[in-house]
């Protein structure tokens, strides 16, 4: 689902705002867009509430990068207000497809060895970025909102 869709309480904002400026803190040139998805019949159709779909555009084409957005995906351990009043749900993974006007380019996925796949893949630096960028989100979703610790490590190998 959109990321402004799913702001509906104060701890998803504020989850979705620290996620977003995450980021760009690792992408600073990029523009973060929380609505990535027409509202339309279609769409809604295919609608996933345990995910908070998010969008970065780049100024251009990046070559580093290989595509000129990134389309994120955090998938969740349960859709936002279903059960969790404690605050936002658990980061279960995340899917990050990098795309061009021509469609996806790659993507990576947080499972497995978190490589990123496709014809057109990023640079290996940048792939550590992007790595690093999941773990980063991994913490700071992960967190008990009460005591500031970490519920246990993701479970995945990075």
């Amino acid at each position: 689902m959109n990321a402004a869709d799913l702001a509906r309480s104060p701890e998803m904002a504020r989850a979705i705002a620290s996620a977003a400026g995450l980021v760009r803190r690792h992408f600073p040139d990029a523009r973060a867009n929380l609505t990535p998805w027409r509202d339309d019949p279609l769409t809604r159709a295919f609608t996933e509430e345990e995910s908070v779909d998010l969008a970065f555009h780049f100024p251009g084409w990046s070559p580093r990068l290989q595509c000129r957005s990134l389309l994120i995906q955090l998938r969740l351990s349960e859709a936002p207000g279903q059960g969790n009043a404690a605050g936002p749900p658990r980061l279960l993974g995340v899917l990050i497809s990098g795309m061009t006007f021509q469609g996806e380019q790659w993507r990576l996925a947080t499972v497995g060895g978190w490589e990123p796949s496709g014809p057109n893949l990023p640079q290996p630096e940048v792939v550590t970025t992007l790595q690093q960028m999941c773990r980063d989100l991994f913490a700071l979703l992960a967190r008990d909102p009460d005591h500031g610790q970490e519920h246990g490590e993701p479970g995945l190998a990075a």
